[in-house]
């Protein structure tokens, strides 16, 4: 099959889809891999390293698109993307940010097929496909080390000439893959730390890290089959806001990080907690893109408000370009061999990973989230 890799031209998307060490591997597996001339430049990986893996460089983007049998991208396609493909292609990325009815409306006019990574179900045949979880570690880290940016205090405990120096304190809410990596990197950078999940399943995660864990009335079904975070009602929500609202006044640092998969994050923050914090405290909000879990985050910009510091950090992994980019290759190639699995290389969508994980086929919206997702839309 001829793979093609476009340069992303979402604003300040500085990853590419596939690095040349995978070039190697998806050529040898037989296929024709082309690569839109400057795609990899801003995650370091040149023209030149895709051409010594036997890619072929393209100039001309609109010829990559009319050669191409499946496109490998990060972000969704734009409109012009789409007026460049031919029909019949298959499209592997990121689609959630996308979930409109005109975008689908341009993909099935060209009979796109397409296969959003963040749809690849979570169950252990899936580890290595797992871009989300991937994107989420990194996410995880980098809100760490940018908290410590904005703190005006260190993070470890320090012995000096002039006194004991006490350790920052850190509050991560939400323990997913995103909060382990920061509970592990603010413990690593020597803060004292606790977390707080309605999952009862991640305590003994957090304690191996050596966090502290808040307890509290937990529900037995706080997660879905899935493994995401379960949407609750309104009384647990209040339960939960009072008890951050208690803990985030005694923290120097917060990193929230609860979403909701497709929907609006829930605000587990107010106004009134951040008044309630220490001036100088750093709220770091990892779910800004769903509107946030603070609820003074303002997405894409890091304000002071109340003596307090709120980042609406968006596109975390994109600031690590080099590592995003070799783990989302590496898992959608992962993701590319399960589907192309077969000697006739024809989909087989009886298959879980398959059938969960496509969204268009044949002209038509397969997928039954996205179906909802979008009837929601077209009545709000």
């Amino acid at each position: 099959m001829k793979i093609g890799i476009p340069k992303e031209i979402y604003e300040g998307e500085k990853r590419v889809a596939i690095v040349p060490k995978m070039v190697t591997q998806l050529i040898n597996d037989g296929h024709e891999v082309f690569i839109e001339t400057g795609a990899g430049d801003k995650s370091y990986f040149v023209d030149a390293k895709y051409e010594r893996a036997n890619a072929v460089i393209v100039k001309d983007k609109q010829l990559l698109y009319s050669e191409i049998d499946v496109i490998f991208k990060i972000q969704p396609p734009q409109r012009e993307e789409f007026e460049m493909m031919k029909d019949g292609t298959t499209y592997i990325g990121f689609l959630s940010s996308a979930l409109t009815a005109e975008f689908f409306k341009l993909m099935n006019e060209r009979y796109i097929t397409s296969f959003a990574m963040e749809f690849i179900p979570r169950i252990s045949r899936t580890q290595s496909m797992d871009a989300l979880s991937s994107m989420a570690s990194i996410a995880g880290y980098r809100a760490v080390l940018t908290a410590a940016q904005y703190l005006g205090k260190f993070f470890p405990l320090l012995m000096t000439a002039a006194g004991t120096i006490p350790p920052a304190k850190v509050l991560v809410v939400g323990a997913g893959i995103a909060g382990l990596q920061a509970i592990a990197t603010a413990r690593r950078l020597g803060a004292r730390v606790e977390a707080f999940d309605t999952r009862p399943a991640v305590k003994e995660q957090v304690e191996s890290l050596g966090a502290q864990f808040i307890e509290m009335e937990l529900v037995a079904d706080a997660e879905t089959t899935t493994g995401y975070a379960k949407e609750m009602t309104e009384e647990f929500m209040k339960k939960e806001r009072e008890i951050i609202g208690d803990r985030t006044a005694q923290n120097h640092v917060v990193i929230t990080t609860a979403q909701l998969f497709g929907k609006k994050a829930p605000i587990l923050i107010t106004e009134e907690m951040v008044k309630k914090m220490q001036e100088g405290s750093v709220i770091i909000d990892l779910a800004a893109e769903q509107g946030g879990n603070c609820e003074i985050t303002e997405p894409g910009k890091n304000i002071c408000k109340h003596g307090v510091t709120i980042c609406g950090l968006l596109n975390l992994p994109s600031t690590l370009p080099i590592d995003a980019s070799s783990m989302y290759s590496r898992n959608i190639t992962q993701f590319f061999r399960h589907l192309y699995s077969t000697e006739d290389r024809k989909l087989d969508f009886e298959d879980k990973i398959t059938k969960s994980s496509c969204v268009t086929h044949n002209g038509e919206i397969v997928n039954d989230y996205v179906i909802k997702a979008i009837r929601k839309g077209a009545n709000t």
